[in-house]
């Protein structure tokens, strides 16, 4: 029998039009944005299904919708009397979605979190004064010697350890710039701008992060009731205090998504399903563990699979 972890994705896997074909199937998706919706105070389905992109990239709009996206999926799963996973994971804004759905983080409290998380990222840095960027092809030693080298007086960091060879950067944009072009100078394959308007998981966010503390300390969170695996130890956590400063750190510093995937593995974990719109992690998984089997659940045909498959197994 396969022992099994969710994980969540984080921002980056939103897009128009993402569960409406299960949506047409199942009311429970639109009841639990509906929930988010009369949080938010503007609805949340609408903007997913009829906005535009520019709109739903905006990071306090696309951090809601994923959190929603993912909880709903998760609430089917669950009506539906799927299997229940082992631990759980998320990367980055998933990190809350894995919180919400383990019992740890009441759904209301995590979409009006995490759309604050989004305005205190964005108001931290200055529009078009930070910057992120892959490095692919390189290993984690030389893309830190990339960004030291480069920061000079400003702040570039390695800060999504994503798989083997994949990393992110972010800091200031023209650090960002400068650690690219030594990236390839020491034998990246690739250094790709990403299309963000925040540096997250950065130096720049401790700001942020700050008001995010102070938000945090209105909120009850419980003891998780299956096993969450947090971005900045890459380990289990379950002293609710030492969730919510992981949280404010995880602004600032690193996801170990690498580390965290192995440590699944470590302890057991064969299968991983990814909660959420897309297929990122899944790949990331696969490239971190070729013996994992992955699948994802964000689109009905794939759901139906996946979901049988839980239930032969």
């Amino acid at each position: 029998m396969s022992t099994t972890a969710f994980v969540f994705p984080g921002q980056g896997s939103q897009q128009i039009g993402m569960l409406s074909d299960l949506a047409a199937q199942e009311t429970l998706i639109q009841h639990t944005f509906s929930e988010a919706s009369d949080a938010l105070g503007y609805d949340l389905w609408d903007q997913i299904q009829n906005g535009d992109a520019a709109q739903l990239n905006q990071t306090h709009i696309t951090q809601p919708a994923l959190l929603t996206a993912g909880v709903a999926l998760w609430r089917l799963w669950v009506a539906r009397g799927g299997m229940q996973p082992a631990y759980m994971a998320g990367h980055s804004l998933g990190e809350y979605t894995a919180l919400a759905c383990s019992g740890s983080l009441a759904f209301t409290d995590a979409v009006l979190l995490v759309e604050q998380r989004g305005r205190f990222m964005q108001s931290a840095v200055p529009a078009g004064t930070g910057g992120m960027a892959a490095i692919i092809g390189l290993d984690d030693a030389l893309v830190i010697e990339a960004c030291v080298e480069a920061a000079q007086s400003e702040v570039v960091e390695a800060v999504n350890f994503n798989s083997p060879g994949q990393i992110v950067i972010a800091g200031n944009s023209a650090a960002v710039e400068r650690a690219m072009v030594l990236a390839k100078a020491k034998g990246a394959k690739r250094a790709l701008p990403l299309p963000v308007s925040v540096p997250s998981h950065c130096a720049l966010m401790r700001p942020a992060a700050l008001q995010l503390a102070e938000s945090l300390s209105g909120i009850t969170l419980q003891v998780p009731g299956i096993p969450v695996v947090q971005n900045v130890t890459a380990g289990l956590e379950s002293v609710p205090s030492t969730l919510k400063q992981n949280l404010v750190e995880q602004l600032y510093r690193p996801v170990l998504w690498t580390k965290s995937v192995e440590f699944l593995v470590s302890q057991g974990v064969t299968r991983t399903l990814e909660c959420g719109p897309g297929k990122v992690l899944c790949g990331l998984n696969r490239r971190i563990d070729k013996n994992l089997s992955v699948g994802a659940l964000g689109e009905l045909a794939s759901f139906e699979t996946e979901f049988h498959a839980g239930a032969a197994s």
